[in-house]
């Protein structure tokens, strides 16, 4: 996977306004090694922990707009501060981490670096933060409203009414169906299999002949 190693400066171009001094304090205070990747599917940003006499090492998929690539990056700070504290002796995403973040959130969200339904969006977390993007599904909706550059005829398995077929990337045909807890089942039309997709995944809605 192509990577790339960011100076201080060229980070500035991935962070809103207001956001880049507080952030670089904080990796120039626990000596972060920052990486912006190309897109990851499975993950949107990744912590490592330093090895002896090592950097701790945090990569970033460098195609989510400003607000996304803080938010992703404030996530796994807080995995930083939680090892911290706490090395491996609680859970990657427990009460520990839960307490990290939100406070992470609460200076960031002070210095009105983000829009008003952002914002908003956040209080949630800040009140229950959630281990996963799939569980932050209303702020990761309004967060793609930000992309710079939206897939043409595309739209997100949520905003698909029950019945809706759809196609995904991969060209494989799915007929929407019913939410499941924070996810959709969904039926693949060639094998009627039952899949579930995650909200936020977007898809093209199709009309079969």
């Amino acid at each position: 996977m192509a990577v790339t190693e960011h100076p201080m400066q060229a980070l500035a171009a991935y962070l809103p306004d207001s956001s880049f001094e507080p952030v670089v304090t904080y990796l120039h205070q626990y000596k972060v090694h920052l990486t912006v990747t190309k897109q990851r599917k499975s993950v949107l940003g990744d912590y490592r922990h330093a090895g002896w006499g090592g950097n701790h090492r945090i990569s970033i998929n460098g195609n989510l707009n400003k607000f996304e690539f803080l938010i992703t990056l404030l996530h796994e700070l807080a995995h930083l501060l939680t090892y911290e504290q706490y090395r491996n002796k609680v859970e990657a995403h427990g009460k520990e981490w839960k307490y990290c973040y939100s406070q992470l959130l609460i200076v960031f969200v002070e210095l009105k670096i983000f829009p008003i339904d952002v914002e908003k969006a956040l209080q949630k977390s800040i009140k229950n933060p959630s281990a996963t993007a799939n569980g932050e599904t209303a702020l990761l909706l309004i967060l793609r409203s930000y992309d710079a550059i939206k897939k043409e005829g595309f739209s997100t398995v949520l905003e698909l009414h029950e019945g809706d077929i759809f196609q995904t990337d991969k060209g494989k045909i799915f007929r929407r169906g019913l939410v499941r807890r924070k996810r959709i089942e969904c039926i693949e039309l060639k094998t009627n299999l039952h899949y579930i997709f995650s909200p936020i995944t977007l898809v093209k809605k199709i009309v079969l002949p």
